[in-house]
């Protein structure tokens, strides 16, 4: 039996800022096409929809989600446990053939919900949709450069946009831009951080060296506590985390000291990087926001992944620091080698972002393999690590829902918590 996974991918505009997130399967609702595999379409139906009623409110909120609905998940009235602001309707020749799944579509086009159709053909039944459907999704492997530009004329003539999908090189991305499309997603797209994020003018000095002082085996609290006060940013961020409604304070941290003994080393070190995207008037740039998520989702999954993960050489902290600083490249402008011989990381760690050697470097590549959906590569690794494949989904999407709740916590920091007093400096522990 074929594992089963469930990943949201990204789905990026030519300026590369994402517009929202396909929710691919695969699994054994790949026989939805099938008409012979009624049975697995039932179960997979049922698996697809008891897993979104579990986590639609959770981790598809406040975006715009593409997803294929086979004939069977429209009949279970799947698309309505989303709000119609957050979904776009996915189909594909399957259901278009299918007269009571094209009933449903229509009837959700009337209501309002977008509808999308995979893998555009010149063919009546398809050109027939056009007044109900908003997105043409275009397979470039497997239609020719002419019939890719008639299909973007024909959907910009008609106000809809044209999104170019499996994206798997810079080649490929430059050649679909360039000839017009709205939008594209795929392993390569997926890859992507489009600029370096230099947010804060405290990365190149105080920020890396504060990195560096809380990574260390046995951190000083005061040297720490120098390099913040060093810093008007960066204290200013420290307060803000420290007096957040996530840490339930019944008094206000009002210094430096009080912020650090409030969060610990522990949260300090895992939330530094949110430092490196706060400002002084509490704003985060889109480009700085979609960066740090993806650190923090990088090493939440990373983390979670060593509760199963056989004979790894580190700890669940040190591959929460892995995922962290995979991203450490766009954040500090300099060489990832010479970043890494400044960071006080393990041997196996640094061989793991630099080469993606070792069983580091397996979980490493498992965890990128997951963002980019290959599917293949997944349970590879998977099976190379001793991590049940059957588990991935679920500590993905697990971890996905704790780095939404904490940034939501951390970007609107006073939104569940009434003002107090400031508190009173803490007597100096023994």
């Amino acid at each position: 039996m074929s594992s089963k996974y469930i990943v949201r991918q990204q789905i990026k505009d030519a300026e590369g800022k994402i517009i929202g997130h396909e929710i691919l399967y695969h699994g054994e609702n790949q026989a939805f096409s099938d008409d012979t595999a009624a049975t697995n379409e039932f179960a997979a139906a049922d698996t697809i929809y008891n897993f979104l009623t579990q986590n639609t409110t959770k981790v598809f909120k406040n975006s715009l989600n593409f997803m294929t609905f086979t004939t069977m998940l429209l009949m279970k009235k799947t698309p309505r446990l989303f709000d119609k602001s957050e979904l776009v309707i996915q189909i594909d020749d399957s259901v278009i053939i299918h007269p009571l799944s094209m009933h449903f579509v229509k009837q959700y086009a009337q209501e309002g919900y977008k509808i999308a159709v995979n893998e555009f053909q010149f063919a009546p039944r398809y050109l027939a949709l056009m007044d109900d459907i908003d997105y043409i999704k275009i397979n470039p492997k497997s239609i020719n450069d002419i019939t890719i530009h008639n299909i973007i004329e024909i959907a910009h003539g008609m106000s809809k946009k044209c999104i170019a999908t499996n994206i798997d090189s810079a080649e490929l991305y430059q050649k679909l831009l360039g000839m017009g499309v709205d939008a594209v997603e795929g392993p390569y797209v997926a890859e992507q951080i489009a600029t370096k994020t230099h947010s804060g003018s405290y990365l190149q000095g105080n920020f890396f060296r504060l990195m560096v002082a809380v990574t260390r085996d046995e951190p000083n609290v005061d040297e720490i506590e120098e390099l913040i006060a060093a810093d008007a940013n960066l204290t200013y961020g420290l307060l803000k985390m420290a007096n957040s409604a996530f840490f339930a304070l019944r008094h206000r941290a009002t210094t430096i000291h009080q912020a650090i003994m409030t969060l610990g080393l522990g949260q300090l070190k895992q939330w530094i990087y949110l430092l490196s995207a706060s400002n002084a008037e509490n704003q985060f740039d889109p480009d700085s926001e979609e960066f740090l998520k993806l650190s923090f989702m990088r090493a939440n999954f990373s983390s979670e992944l060593m509760n199963y993960a056989k004979d790894m050489p580190i700890s669940k902290a040190e591959a929460y620091l892995m995922g962290m600083f995979s991203t450490l490249g766009y954040l500090v402008d300099a060489p990832m080698e010479e970043i890494l011989e400044e960071v006080p990381l393990e041997e196996s760690i640094k061989e793991a972002l630099l080469y993606k050697s070792g069983r580091c470097g397996k979980l490493y590549e498992l965890v990128l393999s997951y963002e980019s959906a290959d599917w293949e590569k997944i349970t590879e690794l998977a099976k190379e690590l001793g991590i049940p494949d059957n588990l991935l989904t679920s500590v993905y999407f697990i971890c996905m829902e704790n780095v939404e709740a904490l940034w939501q916590q951390l970007t609107h920091p006073y939104a569940d918590a009434a003002p107090q007093a400031p508190a009173p400096e803490p007597e100096p522990e023994e």
